[in-house]
């Protein structure tokens, strides 16, 4: 059975109409990925905040960090777990069977990452990421210390919070937008 075709289920502005900078971005995309994906197509509703996501986004999973690529996806899909928000269990989890060549690794943590054999720091790494997401309001020093005791700097967990929280608020949109993963997504890096 296959999921529903729309996007987002709020009005669109025309996608061949978009601003130059966009389309390009659009033609980038294309290129490097074979699609644009339906997360960029969502923030077109707005190009500044288009832009201010897009921007942010590049930053925090992309540009240097203390934390690999695929640490950053893999919080990612934790919170989304969390969260039960489809469009980023279908596109972050392919991301973490692309980054560890894993193809059930992606799996496990969209089900349930305590099933998979993480190493000690990154457990600690996706344990406070849940916290955060479910409870924020308990998070304490304790939980901080858990972080360093596990391995984690400062910069680390500066990182781990700030990739929690961008989740969060991603997680958010996508379910008041009722947004829509690129069918494409579900046969990757299988």
């Amino acid at each position: 059975m296959p999921q529903p075709d729309h996007i987002v289920k709020v009005d669109l502005p025309d996608q061949t109409k978009l601003d130059d900078d966009i389309q390009s971005y659009f033609d980038k995309c294309q290129e490097k990925l074979g699609m644009v994906p339906n997360v960029l197509r969502a923030y077109t509703f707005n190009a500044d905040k288009f832009r201010t996501f897009n921007k942010f986004y590049n930053q925090l999973m992309l540009a240097d960090s203390a934390l690999t690529k695929l640490e950053r996806e893999m919080i990612a899909v934790a919170v989304s777990s969390c969260n039960r928000c489809y469009y980023c269990l279908v596109a972050h989890g392919q991301a973490v069977r692309e980054l560890s060549g894993d193809p059930q690794l992606g799996e496990m943590i969209v089900m349930n990452y305590r099933v998979a054999d993480l190493s000690a720091k990154q457990r600690a790494m996706l344990d406070f990421a849940w916290k955060l997401t479910e409870t924020p309001h308990d998070i304490g020093d304790a939980d901080r210390q858990n972080l360093r005791d596990a391995g984690w700097t400062n910069d680390a967990i500066c990182d781990i919070s700030d990739t929690t929280a961008f989740f969060n608020y991603t997680n958010r949109m996508a379910h008041g937008l009722d947004m829509m993963p690129n069918p494409e997504y579900h046969a990757m890096s299988r």
